[in-house]
């Protein structure tokens, strides 16, 4: 009898086994999903949208932590459906970063495009301005060291324009207003200077 009952519940195991598949891991999920998040880096996303790159990769890391969370589980018990259900939100997460890229690729182009007159008007103002500087000993060290400051910025904006060409918006955009804030302080320093002068 007891031999009858152990092999009644050997098969019900059997069975239940059979049913569940071994729960095996969804590997073909977890494949799309990385090759989605790949492909979003590969495009760019990590730069151009961060917050929506690193929302995907945390919903990808999550997602495999269910499916460890799964994998120590006895078999019978295992169960990947909410790894799988995550693992398609993150997919998608990463899809939609990528095809955001495109769009945000634009915008910074158009913002360093409508930077770039502004920065090149405030070099020139500045070099009007360190001309009117006052010299002297102090004066000079003054001029000279600005100077090598507007050197520096037209450095910066050669390779703005070689960012610009290269399709690096992002670089470029980045220096252009490095450089706009550099100048425009640069234009205080020296407003301040030829006021001081003016005033004595």
């Amino acid at each position: 009898m007891k031999i009858k009952v152990f092999v009644v519940l050997l098969s019900v195991l059997f069975l239940v086994a059979m049913f569940t598949g071994c729960a095996k891991a969804p590997q073909d999920l977890i494949n799309g999903a990385n090759a989605a998040l790949q492909a979003a880096k590969n495009g760019e996303a990590d730069r151009y949208l961060p917050q929506q790159y690193n929302a995907a990769k945390k919903a990808l890391d999550d997602a495999m932590a269910e499916v460890e969370t799964q994998n120590s589980k006895f078999f019978l018990f295992r169960s990947y459906k909410k790894a799988g259900e995550m693992l398609t939100a993150a997919t998608t997460a990463a899809q939609e970063a990528l095809n955001g890229v495109a769009a945000k690729k634009e915008e910074v182009k158009q913002e360093a495009e409508a930077l770039m007159p502004q920065l090149s008007d405030a070099v020139k103002k500045a070099q009007a301005l360190l001309k009117k500087a006052p010299g002297g000993k102090e004066g000079k060290a003054a001029k000279q060291a600005i100077q090598n400051d507007l050197t520096l910025v037209e450095a910066s904006i050669e390779q703005a324009n070689t960012a610009m060409q290269n399709g690096d918006y992002l670089t470029a955009r980045d220096k252009v207003r490095a450089s706009l804030d550099k100048v425009n302080s640069l234009i205080d320093e020296l407003n301040q200077a030829i006021s001081r002068k003016a005033g004595r």
